[in-house]
C-alpha cells in the first residue's frame, strides 16, 4: 500500500510514531541532526503536498518524480549546483544539474519551468523564450538508492530528465536565493543555491 498526506494528515508527530518502529534507530535519529539532512517535518510536508508517497514496508520505501534540467551553456558546458546553504546553518554539497520534485499531476515541462524559476528567477526573470527545452531530449529512468536527506530511508526516483537552454545566465559561477521553500519553520530549507558550469563529460550520469 502506498501511503500519502492522507494517512498523516494530522501532525509530523503521527509520521515520526510511524516511522520509529520501521527504521534503524541510529539512522532515524541522525534525521535533521547529521550535516545535510533533512527532518521528519521536511517528508511530512513532502507527503502534504503530494510530492512524496511511501510504501508500507518495514522499511518503508519513499516515491518520488523529480526533474532534472541539463542547462547548457557555453561551449556546450553544463551548470551544475555545486553546493546548497540550509537554514540550519549547514551546506550540502550537491555537484548535479537543477533538479526538482515534481507536483501531482504536473508534466515534466511544466516542471521545468517551475523549477528554473524557483531556483534561478532570483537572477532571470523567467517568461517568453528565456527558457528553452531542447527537442528530443526528454529521457526517462528509474533510480533506487538511499535517500541522503533521510538516512535510512530507502528511494525510488522515476527521473524525468530534459536538455534546455535558459537566457540571462551568468557564465561565471554565480549565486541565487529561493523564497522560503516550506512557511513551517521546523522544517529544514534552502537558502542559497551555488552555481558554476562544467563540463559534460565531468557529470555523473
Amino acid at each position: 500500500m502506498s501511503l500519502t498526506k492522507n494517512n498523516f494528515a494530522a501532525t509530523p508527530q503521527s509520521l515520526s510514531d510511524w516511522l520509529r518502529p520501521r527504521l534503524p534507530s541510529d539512522s532515524f535519529a541522525s534525521w535533521g541532526v547529521k550535516p545535510g539532512t533533512k527532518n521528519v517535518h521536511n517528508l511530512w510536508l513532502e507527503l502534504s503536498e503530494g510530492e512524496t508517497s511511501l510504501a508500507d514496508t518495514t522499511p518503508p520505501l519513499r516515491s518520488v518524480n523529480v526533474v532534472t534540467v541539463r542547462i547548457i551553456g557555453k561551449d556546450n558546458k553544463i551548470l551544475v549546483e555545486s553546493r546548497q546553504e540550509l537554514s540550519d546553518g549547514n551546506v550540502r554539497e550537491r555537484s548535479r544539474p537543477l533538479s526538482e520534485k515534481m507536483k501531482p499531476d504536473e508534466t515534466p515541462e511544466e516542471a521545468v519551468f517551475r523549477a528554473v524559476k524557483e531556483e534561478l528567477g532570483s537572477i532571470v526573470s523567467v517568461g517568453g523564450d528565456v527558457v528553452r527545452i531542447v527537442p528530443g531530449s526528454y529521457r526517462k529512468k528509474l533510480e533506487d538508492r538511499d535517500s541522503a536527506s533521510y538516512p535510512g530511508l530507502p528511494a525510488r526516483y522515476v527521473l524525468h530528465s530534459v536538455d534546455a537552454l535558459v537566457e540571462g545566465l551568468p557564465e561565471g559561477e554565480f549565486c541565487t536565493e529561493e523564497a522560503e521553500e516550506y512557511s513551517d519553520s521546523k522544517a529544514v530549507c534552502v537558502l542559497r543555491h551555488h552555481w558554476k558550469w562544467v563540463s559534460p563529460d565531468s557529470i555523473k550520469s
